[in-house]
């Protein structure tokens, strides 16, 4: 059965830091490009961040360049999201999804998804 879990997510005053994380199982996770998205009240999901399968390449939505970092350790088929510099427009529930052979931006080329975490920031 596949799963990704999301964990990490939590209230966080602006300028904070918080790191997500999500646990995959089920599928081969070494041959599969990993992505962070969001999606905050009234709004669509968005993109956030993707990684290669090997993790030597990463993909950043332009408002997070520099403040977030995306990662992976396949070993443990986790998959990592450092936030830093936070600000209350990056609250949102942050979804992690898998896709094979591939990573990008659009959620709807994307195979698996988690439930998702919340992350508040508050001003």
């Amino acid at each position: 059965q596949v799963q990704l879990v999301e964990s990490g997510g939590g209230l966080v005053q602006a300028g904070g830091s918080l790191t997500l994380y999500c646990a995959a199982s089920g599928f081969n996770f070494g041959i599969y490009g990993m992505g962070w998205f969001r999606q905050a009240p009234g709004k669509e999901r968005e993109f956030v961040a993707a990684i290669s399968w090997s993790g030597g390449n990463t993909y950043y939505e332009d408002s997070v360049k520099g403040r977030f970092t995306i990662s992976r350790d396949n070993a443990l088929k986790t998959v990592y999201l450092q936030m830093n510099s936070l600000k209350p427009e990056d609250t949102a529930v942050y979804y992690c999804a898998a896709r094979r052979r591939s990573y990008g931006t659009t959620g709807a080329e994307y195979d698996y998804w988690g439930q998702g975490t919340q992350v508040t920031v508050s001003s």
